[in-house]
This record gives C-alpha cells, structure tokens and sequence, in this order.
C-alpha cells in the first residue's frame, strides 16, 4: 500500500521544500495534479512544473491529467519526468488509443473515473493499464468531502482484477484522511491520494504517520 502526497494542496512558492517534506516522512508516490481550466473549473500545472521538480525528488511522479484531449499532451508529460501518466475517460472518446500513445513512451498508464461514470465505462481497457483512479470527490479542488458511494467501485475493480488476473493498481483520490482511508483500504485500494489533509496540516509529518498507523492495522 503506497501513500501519495498530492501537491495540489502544497505551497506552490515552496514547492520544493514541501515535496522534500514528504520525500523525508517515507511516502510512496507524489501525486501532481494537472488541471486545465476546462475539463475542470480550475487550473493548476503543466509539463514544466513536472520537468522543473523532476531532479530535486526520486519518487515515482503520478500526473493525473484533468484536461480535454490529453493525447494532445503525453508526450510534453512523458518527455517531462512523469513515471505514470493518468487520464480521464471522460476527457477523450479515443481512451484506447492514449493508453496505447502513453505506454509507447515508456510510462505507465493510468486510466480514471468519476463519482458519476460507472466501472464499465473502463472495463474494455482494463487489461492495458498499470493503475486505475477512482475519484472520491469530483475532481477539480482540495479539501472536498469524501463520497462513500465510490467505494463500491474500488471493490467492483478489485474483484475484477482477482478474477481476470489482471495487476492494476487500485488508487483513490479526494477526501483521504485516517478518519476515510481505512474504509479505501478495505475496500481493495492500493494507492491512496492525499492533499489537503498533508500540506494544511501544522505538522505534516504527523499526518502522514497518521495515515501510515491506520494502513497497517
């Protein structure tokens, strides 16, 4: 089980002290979310954010590309530093094809989903991916609650990864605290996004180690 600290919600004038905080608490995976102002109502990174961080961390770079066409933008990413490339299936109608476009970069793909957009939306694609993102709260800003119903999706894709033989991680993105990341764990989720509840923390080190004690009851 991997934490991965999304520095959606960390202080963009100091973002390599607030990645290196992380790095030092032992987290798994940073979490760089890409926003365009389009497929969502806010907007945040592009790949030059992504190259500028690239040589001050080691940890595996996780871009979730909230963006309209994002095979426009693979390449920019992959050339970037990114180790897994995640994008929407809402966000494209050639969702096969990114997927195929990421891997021929040597990345990983990642394929997500929506509160609103049913595990069969992906199921077709789920033998060519690396990791699949189910989003806990609808994407675009921090600090959101938490929506249990999506849940039912972490465990859907589990018992399908079991059945199938297939690898994908598990990731779940939005609402991650200790009070929500067990119920993620249980569920089947492997890899566990969290922003706000890290980096608008006094003591973020307590946080993480927080998320880390209740992972491993």
């Amino acid at each position: 089980m991997k934490i991965a600290p999304s520095i959606l919600s960390a202080d963009f004038a100091n973002l390599q002290r607030d990645i290196e905080l992380v790095e030092e608490n032992q987290v798994d995976v940073l979490h760089v979310d890409i926003m365009d102002g389009h497929f969502v109502p806010n907007i945040t990174f592009g790949p030059n954010v992504v190259a500028a961080i690239r040589p001050f961390t080691k940890l595996p770079l996780d871009c979730h590309l909230m963006i309209e066409q994002p095979e426009r933008y693979v390449e920019a990413f992959a050339n970037a530093g990114a180790d897994l490339i995640n994008v929407h299936v809402e966000a494209t109608p050639h969702i096969h094809r990114v997927l195929q476009l990421i891997k021929s970069f040597g990345v990983k793909a990642a394929v997500t989903i929506n509160p609103g957009t049913p595990v069969s939306a992906i199921e077709p694609v789920l033998s060519l991916v690396d990791m699949v993102l189910v989003m806990t709260v609808n994407p675009g800003f921090g600090g959101q609650k938490f929506l249990p119903e999506c849940l039912e999706k972490v465990t859907a894709l589990a018992e399908i990864r079991r059945s199938k033989g297939y690898t994908y991680e598990i990731e779940v993105d939005g609402g991650v605290t200790d009070q929500t990341i067990g119920a993620c764990r249980d569920a089947g989720a492997d890899v566990f996004v969290a922003g706000s509840y890290i980096y608008d923390a006094e003591n973020p080190a307590e946080r993480i180690q927080a998320l880390k004690d209740v992972l491993e009851q």
